[in-house]
């Protein structure tokens, strides 16, 4: 083979491992991109509601507009929360609500007055169920998963 053909040989080998890098570096880029994306998607879906309840006569009656539910769901007087609470017993930031591993955990953020999870005080992040209520200082709310 002659000088030539070795140079002509190598150029196009040199060409195909270009297009390859680049080809490889644009789906790197997609991936990540569609990552991005799918998270934003999940962060923005609605996986339930937090339904504030008034009590009457013993009994707790649903109040005003459902707050949505979301994969991270702070609760607490700071207008920084997710669910702003107007309860002067309710901490800045009182508590955190996160889906882990497919399931619903209530967590206190050490606040002043404790968190209250269907009449029972949270002392660790506790797994909760549809229909369970939760007590800020005064208010009452009840976790609705239905869609």
């Amino acid at each position: 083979m002659s000088v030539a053909e070795t140079l002509f040989v190598l150029r196009v080998i040199s060409g195909i491992s270009l297009l390859i890098i680049i080809g490889t570096l644009f789906y790197m880029i997609w991936r990540d991109y569609l990552g991005v994306v799918n998270q934003l998607h999940a962060n923005r879906r609605v996986y339930g509601h937090l339904v504030t309840l008034q009590e009457i006569d013993g009994n707790y009656i649903a109040l005003g507009t459902p707050n949505p539910l979301l994969p991270l769901t702070s609760i607490g007087r700071s207008p920084t929360n997710t669910i702003v609470i107007e309860d002067s017993f309710a901490s800045s930031e009182h508590a955190l609500i996160a889906m882990k591993d497919g399931q619903w955990w209530l967590e206190d953020r050490k606040s002043r007055n404790g968190t209250l999870l269907n009449e029972l005080p949270v002392e660790e992040a506790t797994i909760m169920a549809d229909g369970d209520v939760i007590g800020i200082g005064n208010f009452r709310l009840r976790l609705d998963l239905t869609k």
